[in-house]
Order: structure tokens, then C-alpha cells, then sequence
């Protein structure tokens, strides 16, 4: 294409904007400088970019009929196989619709993305189909992954297949969902408040959120780079720690992969047992306002298991914990405004592979902006108004915070291996009817928020295990560990499955 050149009405309307008062013969000069300065962007916009590599034929999938999408958690039904060998080999897959697979659509649960087809594999696809499974479609999300309810995409909501009306959880709420139902062995999940562990514990699955930059997000349409996650969904821990062998490590591409660390063999360690291992019970991840008692009760009974299965398990107090939603907040609100939206996913000032094809599309919202979810509607004006009117501070100050806030949990990871809450302060809520008041809209979305935000900012692994049932309802602990030690996470959760009726989750 040819680069297009401004007019003196649009430089004058651009300087207007950064209070620039130009001179007739100014803007003249600046018409005549831009002609060597378009010769430079016409010579970026001929070449030629290369990409990863398409490893695996495949087909584009197709739209599944209700009948074969039972509980509206599949967006594009596909069968794109891997290699005839690897770790994973004949292992089916559901990849949330935030990532990208080549030639099959993806909408990332948003009307204005739909029908948008990338060009290339996500790292992590890649990786899954390099290790022998098979890429069995594409699973519904929530509208650009606003939500942790799944009541906001733009094709309905995903419905809990363990209760008929009842959220599957979000953002990741097609991939548990199929998960949960069994039309898949695993799903991947991305997760920047709890979207990986909210739907794995609504459903009653093993939720994994890595450290931050473990995996490669690579391929994924971001969020906010600070708080971008990509990690595994399963219905047991063996299977959830051999996708993390499967996907973990540095790929090149993505700058959130600047920490020390790396991949390990996290299922290495799942006969180890708990004997001499030191298990921290966070009081404040217990008796929140809008805590159900069986959900704080029934994970106090796991903790006491673990303690019978022989690691020691003390109550320890980590009272900033109380103020991580908080710190999560303006990072999110201003931080995914900035460079979700008005970036077009990718924003600016980093290195890594950007899918121009994918900010192009993207861009459309401006000229659709009243089809976006309300949620969405709501996070953009905040993060607006807010970045306005504290000059991006509130997030700056929020990232500062947040350095504070791992630094609370490291000082306990010190002295133990393992912290533990709930990882939701309630079961499955029932999905808001499609008329419902634009106030219980919200409180769906956010209410389930409090004790896994904070691990999206401060980056340590977070893993979702259930731990009972309550009202034919799962309920779920979380355990935190140290920055890449995912292996001690999954360690303390096989312990606990092989002691445990795993059935009845």
C-alpha cells in the first residue's frame, strides 16, 4: 500500500492536540519533511516480515451447531494434529480464543474481532502440537477476557457443566467448561486476575497460572503486559504439570520473559509426598465480606489433610494481602485502557513479535465501540478518567506497590513452601438472565476477584486445586509458591488428590 500523507489541516489538528501553536511557514516545513520521513515508513511497509513457522496442516474448523455445543463452550471445532510422537501424543486440547491457531478464526469472545483469521501459531500452540496433541478447536471466552463470570462474549454465555444456569467461570470459561464435560483432555487458559484459576475452580478442575514470563505469551492478544499469564486447565495435576513441561520456556519472542528461571520437570516430583514440607495458611484469603462459610470451611479440611499427610501447616498472617485487589486495580483499569485498547492489543516500547494483522483488525472498535461489553465499556472509561486525572501516577504508584506486595508473600516463602487460601471466596453463582441490571452485570464479572488478582501482579504461580463440593457446587484451594518453583505447587497437589475421592470434583 501506499503510505498516506497528511494534510496542513491534519498536522494542525495533531498540534492542537499537544497544545503546539505552528506558524503557516512551520507546517510548510513540516509538509516538506515528511517526504523523506514517508520514504523510510514506505520502505518498512514493503518488506517482508518473517514469522514462525507453520509446522502442522490443518483445515479452518468449523462453527458447531448447538447440538454438538452443549454448553456454548466451543467457538471453532477443529482437528489439527501434532507431531506422531511427544509427551503429549493423542492428548485432545481446547485453546482459548485469545490464541492465536493459523487459518482458524478468533474473535477473543468480541463481536468487532470476529471474523479475524491470524496467520500464525502462538508459541504455545506450537508447542502442544510439537509434543503430539491435538488442537481440537477453539473455546469460547470472555468478550476481550473483561469477565471473571461467562456472561459477557458475544455469542451468549458458557454455561457450568456441573450445574445447569450457573457461570463456568471467565475469562477462560469455554476451556474449563470443555475441560469439565470431558470433550477434551486439557485446555489452555490465559489469566490477569484470575481467569485460568476462577473457571478451573468454578468447574472443579486443576487451574495453573505460572509465574509471570514462564510461559511464553507470544501469539496471545495481550491485556496488559505486566499481568499477561498463559497456563493449563485439567482435570487432574499429573496431566496439568506435563502441558506446563510441554509449553514453559524462553522462545525468544516475548519480553516477559526478562526473570531468572525456567522450565523444570514438574512431574518428577509428584510421588514426593509432603513429609518435611512447610505449609502456610494465609488467614487473610478467609472471611471476606462476601465469603460463603462451606468455601472457607471446607478448605481449612484440606489444609488439615495436608498437615495428616505430613507437612507442617501453620496460620500465618500476611496482612497487605487485604489490599492486593487494590493494587491490581488501577494497573488493570489504566494499564489494559492504554495498551489493549488504545495500543490495539500490543501498545508500544517493547520487544517482542507483534501481529500487525491482529492490530489492524482490532482497531475496528473505534468505529463499533458501542458493541463492546459493558464491562469492557467500563474498564476503558475508568482507566481513562483515571489516567487523566492522576497523570498515569495511580498506576505507577500501583506498580511500586506491587514490588511491596511480593515482597509480603516472599518474606513468608522464606521460611515456608507453600502458601495457601481459597482460591474464590464462592462457589458458581447462577449466570445473569440476559436482561439483568447492568449492576448485577458487574458484580458477576468482579466479585470473585479478591485472593487471585493479587498473584497477577506480584507474578508468583498460583494453582487451583478442589477441594469439595458443597449445593452439587465445586469448591477450591489455592496454592502459592515461590517464583518458579511450580514443582513444589504440583507436589503438595498430588499428595492431596491420591487422598482425596478425586471423582466427586
Amino acid at each position: 500500500m501506499s503510505v498516506p500523507r497528511p494534510h496542513k489541516n491534519e498536522i494542525l489538528e495533531i498540534a492542537a492536540e499537544f497544545s503546539l501553536r505552528l506558524s503557516d511557514d512551520t507546517v510548510n516545513t513540516y509538509l516538506t519533511q515528511f517526504e523523506s520521513l514517508i520514504g523510510a515508513y514506505q520502505v518498512v511497509d514493503e518488506m517482508q516480515m518473517i514469522s514462525p513457522a507453520l509446522k502442522y496442516p490443518r483445515s479452518s474448523g468449523y462453527h458447531p451447531q448447538p447440538e454438538e455445543n452443549k454448553y456454548n463452550a466451543w467457538y471453532v471445532k477443529t482437528e489439527i494434529h501434532g507431531a506422531p510422537h511427544g509427551k503429549l501424543k493423542g492428548m485432545r486440547a481446547a485453546i482459548k480464543d485469545n490464541i492465536a491457531v493459523a487459518h482458524v478464526p478468533m474473535m477473543n469472545g468480541s463481536s468487532v474481532l470476529e471474523g479475524y483469521v491470524p496467520e500464525m501459531d502462538a508459541t504455545v500452540v506450537t508447542r502442544l502440537l510439537d509434543a503430539g496433541a491435538v488442537i481440537a478447536g477453539k473455546a469460547h471466552c470472555e468478550y476481550y477476557c473483561l469477565s471473571g463470570g461467562s456472561h459477557t462474549a458475544a455469542k451468549g454465555a458458557v454455561e457450568n457443566p456441573r450445574k445447569a444456569g450457573y457461570s463456568a467461570g471467565g475469562s477462560s470459561s469455554g476451556s474449563a467448561a470443555l475441560v469439565a464435560c470431558g470433550e477434551v483432555d486439557f485446555a489452555i487458559g490465559a489469566d490477569q486476575g484470575g481467569s485460568i484459576r476462577t473457571p478451573a475452580s468454578f468447574c472443579g478442575l486443576v487451574g495453573m497460572k505460572p509465574t509471570w514470563g514462564l510461559v511464553p505469551y507470544t501469539g496471545i492478544m495481550p491485556i496488559e503486559l505486566t499481568v499477561d499469564h498463559v497456563g493449563p486447565i485439567s482435570r487432574n495435576v499429573a496431566d496439568n504439570a506435563l502441558v506446563l513441561e510441554a509449553i514453559a520456556g524462553p522462545d525468544g519472542l516475548d519480553p516477559r520473559q526478562g526473570l531468572a528461571g525456567g522450565p523444570q520437570a514438574y512431574t518428577g516430583g509428584l510421588d514426593l509426598g509432603l513429609k518435611g514440607l512447610r505449609v502456610a495458611v494465609i488467614s487473610e484469603g478467609f472471611g471476606w465480606e462476601n465469603s460463603e462459610i462451606d468455601v472457607d470451611e471446607k478448605v481449612r479440611n484440606a489444609s488439615g489433610m495436608l498437615r495428616r499427610l505430613g507437612a507442617t501447616v501453620d496460620e500465618v498472617s500476611i496482612p497487605m494481602h487485604r489490599h492486593g485487589q487494590s493494587i491490581w486495580t488501577p494497573i488493570v483499569n489504566e494499564g489494559a485502557t492504554q495498551q489493549m485498547m488504545k495500543g490495539n492489543g500490543f501498545g508500544f516500547n517493547w520487544k517482542g513479535l507483534y501481529m500487525p494483522s491482529l492490530m489492524e483488525a482490532h482497531a475496528q472498535w473505534r468505529h463499533r465501540a458501542d458493541e463492546l461489553s459493558e464491562t469492557l465499556k467500563f474498564t476503558m472509561v475508568a482507566g481513562e478518567f483515571m489516567t487523566r486525572v492522576g497523570k498515569g501516577t495511580f498506576y505507577a504508584k500501583a506498580q511500586n506497590l506491587a514490588r511491596q506486595l511480593r515482597g509480603a508473600y516472599d518474606t513468608v516463602l522464606a521460611d515456608y513452601d507453600v502458601l495457601l487460601m481459597p482460591t474464590l471466596p464462592m462457589k458458581a453463582t447462577p449466570l445473569p438472565p440476559v436482561d439483568a441490571p447492568l449492576e448485577l452485570v458487574f458484580q458477576r464479572a468482579w466479585e470473585m476477584m479478591a485472593n487471585t488478582s493479587p498473584f497477577d501482579v506480584t507474578g508468583h504461580p498460583a494453582l487451583q486445586v478442589p477441594c469439595g463440593m458443597s449445593d452439587g457446587l465445586p469448591i477450591g484451594m489455592m496454592l502459592i509458591g515461590r517464583c518458579f518453583d511450580e514443582a513444589k505447587l504440583y507436589q503438595v497437589a498430588s499428595a492431596y488428590e491420591k487422598e482425596v475421592d478425586w471423582q466427586m470434583f
